[in-house]
């Protein structure tokens, strides 16, 4: 069995994840109204990287021309014709219901739309867990592949939302190959729990559930702020002796907007890649933005496939 990713530091994180990827049957993928260059050319390139097989969605005649615009071999990919954006996210989650496709891809829609279709009480895609989203982030400074949870679905999550959005990153982790008992660091400003900050008392109640079955696979703690919970040297000066304080692999974030500027704040100021896809429905959501470098698009789709095959068989671990 190869070594499992992140175990020392390295710039091609992603390269090891999109290789991961190849090594398995390539997944049918709805692709959602792909009616630009970013959801198009990612499409295409994760296809000729034999990570999916695209199924495109969306206005016929606006994807061919799109597609005769950027010189993309769209030839051999089935087209299901659909009349704008919301009839196109309809009609791919038609398709998955119908098992046509093991993925959701987003295009040239906005997130909005695409989760309507999938959040819909009546024809939807949703389980009896909690939808979540996960970055699947590489940081170059940092050791580990990270994953920040949630900046992108749940604005303000409750206690049981988080005890979903902590199960469900923890099975992306540990069923897509990064690893096993990945260690969970539930964030709050500071690592001290104070009626003062409710997120600190939920963080100590959510490792307290973690005890007694209610989340189980990973190494849970908190709450724990940001410093201790990547950098070892900041755990001991604050005396913070845990399996996860210093060595996080998955940041719980206290809501989504703290993810979302923490999500942002790595990949604008340390220069991280952040792959995202939603986890909780019936299929894992591949979600990419016009920020994407085609990397991380990339690489989006290779942690939907992972995760896909994993429902059918053990994924590979991930080399490192």
């Amino acid at each position: 069995m190869a070594a499992e990713i992140g175990h020392s530091q390295s710039p091609s994180k992603y390269d090891r994840l999109i290789a991961a990827a190849k090594s398995v049957p390539p997944v049918l993928t709805v692709v959602v109204h792909p009616c630009d260059e970013t959801s198009l050319r990612g499409a295409v390139d994760s296809a000729q990287a034999g990570i999916i097989r695209p199924i495109l969605v969306g206005p016929e005649g606006k994807v061919r021309d799109t597609a005769r615009k950027l010189d993309l071999d769209i030839s051999g990919f089935e087209i299901v014709d659909a009349a704008h954006s919301e009839d196109a996210a309809a009609k791919g989650v038609e398709l998955i219901h119908a098992a046509k496709g093991e993925i959701l891809m987003k295009g040239s829609l906005h997130t909005d739309e695409l989760m309507r279709a999938v959040t819909a009480k009546a024809g939807g895609l949703r389980t009896d867990r909690r939808i979540s989203h996960v970055f699947v982030m590489d940081v170059p400074a940092y050791a580990e592949t990270l994953f920040v949870t949630d900046a992108a679905i749940n604005i303000f999550p409750d206690l049981d939302a988080k005890r979903d959005i902590i199960q469900n990153a923890i099975d992306l982790y540990t069923q897509a190959g990064f690893g096993k008992a990945p260690r969970v660091a539930i964030l709050s400003a500071v690592e001290t729990v104070t009626s003062k900050i409710p997120s600190t008392i939920e963080a100590a109640a959510l490792c307290k559930m973690a005890d007694r079955g209610q989340i189980t696979g990973g190494v849970l703690d908190g709450p724990l702020a940001f410093d201790n919970a990547i950098d070892l040297e900041a755990a001991r000066i604050k005396g913070i002796k845990s399996e996860v304080a210093g060595r996080a692999q998955i940041l719980v974030v206290p809501d989504l907007e703290a993810g979302n500027m923490l999500a942002k704040n790595l990949a604008y100021f340390a220069k991280a890649d952040g792959a995202g896809i939603v986890l909780g429905a019936r299929v894992p959501v591949v979600l990419t933005s016009r920020a994407d470098t085609p990397r991380a698009r990339m690489a989006s789709c290779a942690v939907a496939s992972l995760y896909a095959n994993a429902r059918r068989q053990h994924a590979p671990t991930i080399a490192a």
